[in-house]
């Protein structure tokens, strides 16, 4: 497990953007669960879409993308680098993702030699896959 506290001290990104609110499991720095629980206040609610409030596909890609930077920067090594998106492939939406909702995010690291990686991420609510794809990132 690890908290807000500790998942700040690893990502260098802050609210409103900060998009991990807990890690539940690391297993062997290849797989990662976390969660982002989804609130009303959400900033990007407020315009998408007003009456009806949806998490934007990006955002939750992005929380994606930041639970597996969590796995391969709290590695000793990659201490207070950075991983960037290089790439995202077969990324596929299938359910809407709400206010009241948890995201929970399981990501594997499928490559990763020298600064250079591959991660499959899934995205659920609940048992329902709402989110899947392949992410490509750099670490510098």
């Amino acid at each position: 497990m690890m908290t807000i506290n500790e998942i700040q001290n690893i990502l260098p990104h802050r609210f409103p953007f900060l998009l991990i609110d807990k890690v539940i499991e690391i297993y062997e720095e290849k797989r990662i669960t976390a969660l982002k629980n989804v609130t009303q206040n959400e900033y990007f609610f407020q315009g998408h879409f007003p009456g009806k409030p949806v998490m934007p596909g990006v955002l939750i890609v992005e929380s994606m993308a930041q639970a597996g930077a969590i796995l391969i920067l709290q590695k000793p090594e990659n201490k207070g680098k950075i991983a960037f998106f290089t790439g995202i492939s077969n990324l596929k939406f299938r359910k809407q993702v709400i206010p009241g909702d948890t995201l929970i995010l399981k990501i594997e690291i499928k490559t990763f030699k020298r600064k250079m990686g591959k991660a499959s991420g899934e995205a659920y609510v609940g048992e329902n896959l709402v989110a899947k794809g392949d992410v490509s990132f750099i670490i510098q």
